[in-house]
């Protein structure tokens, strides 16, 4: 099956790092082959281990391995033939040749090539469980939904554009002087799509990967967590575990005492919004988390005696799907019969309540701005159907 793939992502400060070390720390200690790698721009594993990191694998320890990719050579590897076209272009357009080198480089292609890195970690077959320290939710959502464009790019685009190029380039390159893209350029654009479609296939597998989210109990950061997680469940990322990273422990003093008590008041919310996936808490602790006695410290307050490269939820809570025409909202609602089901809509929130419960579901921008039409259940499966834009946003169940 090949190795165990854990991606770590969370708003940025959440500690997101330090739960990728320690989830690491563990691994090692169950006789995991492990490593970990940050995929962030701005690195901090190494401070995280309190050790030097490299941009090839380092061990840090047994059984224990770690890395901060190099953005250059990462960009080099995976785009180094269409870097070289665009820096042509920049050049014959009057850019300083620094300056092209560097305006070569698109916006994400950075994290971008981290993460296929994290493809070729998975098929060479060295480690067991390869940890990834990736960047802040909102760069993570946008690069992972880049396979989906990509593919589209490269099975309609590409090649008109490739057939354009051996049509026309010669002509325009007299007229101009414009460099024009040869054969090369246009394998390597294709080469790296491709591979962005085995990054999908590997990061959305549900028997080797799964997306774990940390979180601090703060407004502005849960309700960045469950915008991606919708997110991640619509382009088929599994998350199987959400991490309350720095909860504040009883007994904190007067001067803390109201953000542990606000911190109280989130916790129920947030257990709610990610049903039935499951949350762990860590509490915050009193000293840096640094160094391999915090960090298993801090990996035994999450995982307690469970094995951190375990699978903690199986399934997708809900998915989304086009039938007839409209856009269809599912939700696995097992032993549930009719009469106890309510749907509600709250702007960009749909809410459901069965019984006592309710879980509120942060809707993705594609319902968002659709009016609900109808619900209903059926066997086991709440169905809610989304309408034409335009129409009152009232739900008929």
């Amino acid at each position: 099956m090949g190795a165990r793939v854990i991606v770590y992502t969370g708003k940025g400060g959440v500690g997101k790092t330090s739960v990728a070390a320690a989830t690491g720390v563990l691994c090692a200690g169950k006789g995991h082959k492990t490593l970990v790698v940050s995929t962030d721009v701005a690195h901090s594993l190494g401070d995280a281990f309190g050790q030097r990191v490299d941009a090839e694998p380092t061990q840090l320890g047994p059984g224990l391995w770690a890395q901060e990719t190099d953005v250059y050579r990462t960009i080099r590897l995976y785009w180094g033939d269409v870097q070289r076209y665009f820096a042509d272009v920049f050049q014959w357009r009057g850019l300083d040749a620094v300056v092209a080198e560097e305006m070569s480089v698109l916006p994400g292609l950075d994290e971008l090539a981290s993460l296929l890195q994290i493809v070729e970690h998975h098929e060479k077959g060295a480690f067991d469980v390869i940890i990834v320290d990736a960047a802040p939710t909102g760069e993570t959502i946008r690069l992972l939904s880049l396979p989906e464009a990509m593919r589209w790019w490269l099975e309609r685009i590409l090649p008109l554009q490739r057939r354009a190029a051996r049509l026309a380039g010669p002509l325009l390159r007299r007229l101009t002087g414009m460099p024009m893209p040869s054969d090369a350029v246009f394998r390597a654009g294709e080469d790296l799509f491709r591979k962005l479609d085995r990054m999908h296939r590997l990061l959305s597998d549900p028997e080797s990967s799964s997306i774990r989210i940390v979180l601090n109990l703060e407004r502005m950061v849960i309700a960045e967590a469950r915008r991606s997680f919708t997110y991640f469940h619509l382009f088929g990322y599994p998350v199987d575990l959400i991490v309350c990273n720095r909860v504040l422990p009883e007994g904190v003093g007067a001067y803390f005492a109201p953000l542990r008590e606000a911190q109280r008041a989130y916790l129920p919310r947030v257990q709610g919004a990610f049903a039935p996936v499951p949350i762990r808490i860590a509490a915050q602790f009193g000293n840096e988390v640094t160094g391999d006695e915090t960090l298993r410290a801090l990996g035994s307050a999450i995982f307690g005696d469970d094995d951190p490269a375990g699978f903690f939820y199986r399934g997708r809570p809900f998915r989304i799907e086009r039938q007839n025409g409209a856009l269809v909202l599912l939700l696995e609602l097992p032993f549930v019969e009719k009469g106890e089901v309510d749907v509600a809509r709250t702007g960009d929130e749909l809410v459901v309540q069965v019984g006592p419960w309710r879980r509120n579901l942060m809707l993705p921008r594609v319902l968002a701005d659709l009016p609900t039409a109808k619900a209903d259940l059926d066997n086991g499966v709440l169905r809610v159907r989304f309408g034409s834009p335009g129409a009152a946003k009232a739900i008929e169940t």
